[in-house]
């Protein structure tokens, strides 16, 4: 089996996971996980695909065929992470410029390594401005958990860090 890790960008319309799905489908391969979004009018995502190897070019071929699709393709050798050490932070702050390049920066300088960063921008309840939330997954080691954590928070005065184990 050939692991394919597969990522596009094209105008966001209707059947675009459809026409995906139904191409991964026809070549016998297995939709391992992904993450799509709508953003700003187009549709972006992140694929990994399982398939036999004597499909796996078919297959490619017929995505990046699809009309108005702009999509990369990796050939990846799957690996296990140590689930003792992953855990999730949930990150909330009011918005500003270069923030995710400050909690990107902590982690990397905590010896951590951020697998999912997933964020939006928000207006708060009753104020209107403008808030930052994240939920990020990151492997640490579990000595260091705390030290992150403490590094987080002393970003800044607002930032709220929420650890799930």
């Amino acid at each position: 089996m050939k692991h394919l890790v597969i990522s596009f960008i094209c105008p966001d319309r209707p059947g675009l996971v459809n026409s995906l799905s139904n191409i991964v489908k026809q070549h016998q391969g297995n939709w391992q996980s992904s993450s799509m979004h709508n953003l700003s009018g187009f549709f972006a995502g992140i694929i990994e695909i399982a398939v036999k190897e004597s499909a796996a070019q078919n297959l490619i071929a017929e995505i990046k065929a699809i009309d108005g699709i702009n999509a990369q393709v990796a050939i990846a050798s799957p690996i296990k992470i140590d689930e003792q050490e992953t855990i999730v932070l949930e990150l909330t702050a009011n918005d500003r410029a270069g923030i995710v390049q400050d909690i990107s920066s902590v982690i990397h300088q905590q010896n951590g390594n951020l697998l999912k960063l997933v964020s939006r921008q928000n207006n708060a309840p009753h104020s209107g401005q403008l808030m930052f939330t994240a939920k990020a997954t990151v492997v640490v080691n579990d000595t260091n958990i705390d030290d992150l954590v403490q590094a987080l928070e002393n970003l800044a005065d607002d930032l709220m860090v929420d650890i799930a184990r």
